[in-house]
């Protein structure tokens, strides 16, 4: 049985889109987590608006990445979407409804790594298929933008672990409860 980790950049209001706010606060210990989760990573489970961005970006990434461009363009990926037609970037788009499709993958996959993807983040906790989430917390507050959780979430979490960046993110690992 695969699992699926959810790794997002969240302020301390609780907003995630476009994490301009991150670059002041991005090291190379958060840079050693971060390839260090993707390299555990069997697979991405994305969204499509996070799937065309890192598709349009990560491809010309490569040379100045590394290792973890290479491992993020060559791995599976696996996207939730129903105006895309034709997958590119190693991509398969989940078949008919998602969850149902979530359910089936997991089953066969090894871990399924979620970045990004605020929508299909959401629709998966309310259907209990996220089994860890990995949050860097980054110290801002910038007032406005779309928060990671939807009016109306409740999730009740366990702690697993968590540690302080140099320059100030908490990074926290929880499971659901």
């Amino acid at each position: 049985m695969g699992k699926i980790v959810a790794v997002e950049y969240v302020t301390l209001d609780g907003v995630f889109e476009e994490p301009v706010w991150s670059g002041p606060y991005f090291n190379e210990e958060l840079g050693a987590w971060q390839d260090a989760n993707l390299q555990e990573a069997d697979a991405l489970l994305l969204g499509r608006k996070t799937y065309e961005g890192f598709k349009a970006a990560w491809p010309q990434m490569e040379a100045e990445t590394g290792h973890f461009g290479v491992k993020m363009n060559a791995m599976p990926k696996h996207v939730a979407t129903t105006t895309l037609t034709e997958p590119e970037w190693n991509a398969t788009f989940l078949p008919g409804e998602v969850a149902t499709a979530v359910t089936e993958l997991k089953a066969t996959a090894g871990t399924l790594l979620i970045n990004g993807s605020g929508t299909l983040v959401n629709y998966l906790t309310r259907h209990n298929l996220i089994d860890e989430y990995r949050l860097m917390i980054y110290p801002v507050v910038v007032g406005e933008g779309t928060h990671l959780w939807e009016p109306g979430t409740r999730l009740a979490l366990t702690h697993q672990g968590s540690w302080r960046s140099a320059t100030g993110v908490e990074v926290i690992t929880y499971v659901p409860a």
